[in-house]
């Protein structure tokens, strides 16, 4: 594998650095977007019940935005709910801001590196080409294990930065999946929040 990576020459550093971030980036997203840690089951209907309760305390709200992203805009919505259903949405609009940039960091970064590696493989290849024909000008072409060796040596950054991209690319596009459809879950219960509160809905507390 050293040897591998040897022969591809000084731009396997970079594809090969791309490919440890695009690594550390799908396991710190695979983590942080787990359903259950987004959107804890349950956590509404309790919400709902402690306020019916009368047992709500700045405690109990803390430890609830603190706990997952979804009890940061119930929170946000709760602690303006007096102030009318329009103030009460713009905030939990507000908090769902942050929330979606938290749950979009590093997305961006992936995608470039999806991007950017297949292009790094190429410069290898052509840098290769480009000192086989070298080769050529100075010995000839009397000589085709050379050649060949050189141009399969030209190949392999093209190799690396494609089995980098496109298992980048994979994961950029499933956790854009993932974000998308954990907010049109939050939405969904932000909107049930705001109907409860104002008394356009029956509590469900099932």
């Amino acid at each position: 594998m050293f040897e591998l990576i040897r022969s591809g020459g000084w731009l396997m550093v970079p594809i090969i650095l791309c490919s440890v971030a695009a690594m550390a980036i799908c396991f710190e997203r695979l983590w942080f977007l787990k359903r259950s840690r987004v959107l804890p089951s349950g956590l509404l209907s309790e919400t709902l019940e402690l306020i019916r309760s009368g047992e709500m305390t700045p405690e109990h709200l803390r430890v609830i935005k603190a706990g997952s992203p979804l009890g940061t805009i119930i929170v946000a919505g709760i602690n303006n709910s007096r102030s009318g259903r329009v103030i009460m949405k713009e905030s939990i609009e507000e908090a769902a801001g942050h929330v979606v940039h938290d749950l979009e960091r590093f997305l961006t970064s992936l995608g470039t590196i999806a991007a950017i590696t297949p292009l790094l493989g190429l410069l290898g290849t052509v840098v290769g080409m480009i000192k086989v024909f070298t080769e050529i000008m100075i010995l000839g072409t009397g000589n085709a294990s050379v050649l060949a060796g050189g141009i399969s040596e030209a190949l392999i950054t093209t190799a690396a930065g494609l089995s980098i991209a496109i298992p980048a690319l994979v994961m950029h596009r499933y956790f854009q999946r993932r974000v998308n459809t954990l907010v049109l879950t939050m939405e969904q219960e932000a909107v049930k929040l705001v109907e409860v509160i104002h008394g356009e809905r029956e509590v469900n507390y099932e």
